[in-house]
């Protein structure tokens, strides 16, 4: 994995919780107390086990110790979302505490009653007229306090009351989510349906099946059940071609070889095919061990180059372009070797791990892109953040005039967590034109 993005991370990590210490800690806590000392160093440890699981995963894969450090990023992450939502309300419970001290400061004493003034005056009078004779010496009356106001907790408690409740609703919240998160990352993948309209298609390819699947991301948490649910619910479609389309693993051959042994067993009517993805470039023997690895596997990859997939008479070619990660490794995508010399009066499918492929491919005369990398977002509210980088986050849209899906995808990077964005392998037909 690149250094810059381990470093990256890193530094968010360090933002993000010293925010949890102000919130969690500080807000939460008396000054110089044991109970203040305990948490920070909790936290500490916490912190060093995000860069460690995002830098060393190699060397943890398929252990325990991996999954402290990324149910750790799960949960931290969604204490910091819970702890920002709160933030306005957590003001405005500020507000109406310190304003109801002050109105209870401010409340005058209480007045005398009247009968309790005329009483006063007759003992005054009585007190005055017995004055004249002679008497024995009396010890001065204590003078009356005003009553004092209701008891309302200080400053410090106040702020203890309101960071102690909002770290419990957030602990809550990440809690639960990152419970329904993984529930929805670790059960089987959702089996979307999508028809799209190619003007090009032959009528006589109509109707032909595409099973889409895209960042499997086989690795330290997976095992090898997560590729066998896979190729069981593919080959239960009964596709007339299988497209992984990138991010297939994260790791080496000789860790993950036996995990991803599974998809030898891929069926379908005119092959499967593979084509690159972003991680298969971050592992430290490139991407090149993996492409033989699948060959050898019955799945064909496409390196920058097509073949034609004949049905009912008719031709659609299939083109797959490597990942533009690969430029680092001289082994970028090359859309002139994937497409040029074609017979543009029939349609073209491309393969393309990243959406942000498409505004290329479209200057290609492309009839379709099948794309992943996104995976939907996979944690809410990430998908929010996903289209600074990519025209499409998920599902069907169309770019430059050019149709793309984009699968979610079948796995899950760091941790084993989907909010909002269940794993997914979708069935894509294409049709001609009624």
């Amino acid at each position: 994995m690149a250094v810059g993005f381990v470093v990256t991370g890193a530094v968010v990590a360090a933002v993000v919780h010293s925010y949890l210490w102000w919130r969690l800690v500080r807000g939460t806590t008396r000054p110089g107390g044991r109970m203040r000392r305990v948490l920070t160093w909790c936290l500490i440890v916490l912190g060093v086990l995000v860069p460690l699981s995002m830098g060393l995963q190699r060397l943890i894969a398929g252990s325990w110790p991996a999954w402290p450090g990324y149910m750790w990023i799960a949960i931290m992450f969604y204490l910091a979302v819970y702890l920002v939502l709160l933030e306005i309300p957590r003001a405005v419970a500020g507000l109406v505490l310190r304003r109801g001290v002050q109105t209870v400061a401010a409340v005058p004493a209480p007045a005398v009653p009247a009968t309790v003034g005329a009483a006063t005056t007759a003992t005054a009078a009585t007190a005055a007229t017995a004055a004249t004779a002679p008497t024995a010496p009396t010890a001065p009356a204590a003078p009356v306090a005003p009553p004092e106001p209701p008891t309302r907790a200080d400053g410090m408690d106040r702020r203890l009351f309101l960071g102690r409740t909002a770290a419990a609703v957030a602990g809550v919240g990440a809690l639960a989510t990152v419970g329904y998160g993984m529930r929805s990352a670790l059960g089987d993948p959702v089996i979307e349906r999508v028809a799209v309209t190619l003007p090009k298609l032959d009528p006589r390819m109509d109707g032909l099946r595409f099973a889409v699947v895209s960042d499997i991301h086989i690795g330290p948490l997976t095992g090898r059940a997560h590729t066998e649910r896979i190729v069981r619910m593919i080959n239960e479609l009964e596709a007339d071609v299988v497209a992984i389309v990138g991010d297939m693993v994260d790791g080496t051959v000789a860790e993950l070889g036996s995990q991803a042994r599974p998809l030898r067993s891929l069926e379908s009517r005119y092959g499967a095919y593979f084509v690159t993805g972003n991680h298969e470039y971050y592992t430290p023997n490139g991407a090149t061990e993996w492409i033989e690895e699948v060959r050898d596997l019955g799945v064909r990859p496409l390196q920058n180059e097509r073949v034609e997939i004949a049905h009912g008479g008719a031709v659609l070619d299939l083109a797959g372009v490597n990942d533009l990660g690969g430029a680092a490794q001289g082994q970028g995508p090359d859309f002139a070797a994937a497409l040029g010399g074609r017979d543009t009066a029939r349609p073209a499918v491309l393969l393309a791990h990243q959406p942000r492929q498409i505004a290329e491919a479209a200057r290609h005369g492309i009839d379709l892109q099948l794309s992943g990398h996104t995976h939907g977002g996979q944690m809410v509210p990430f998908n929010l953040v996903v289209p600074l980088q990519q025209p499409v986050v998920r599902g069907l849209a169309t770019v430059d005039g050019t149709p793309i899906y984009v699968t979610r995808g079948a796995g899950y990077w760091g941790p084993p967590v989907r909010v909002g964005a269940p794993p997914e392998i979708t069935m894509l037909s294409v049709h001609a034109p009624r």
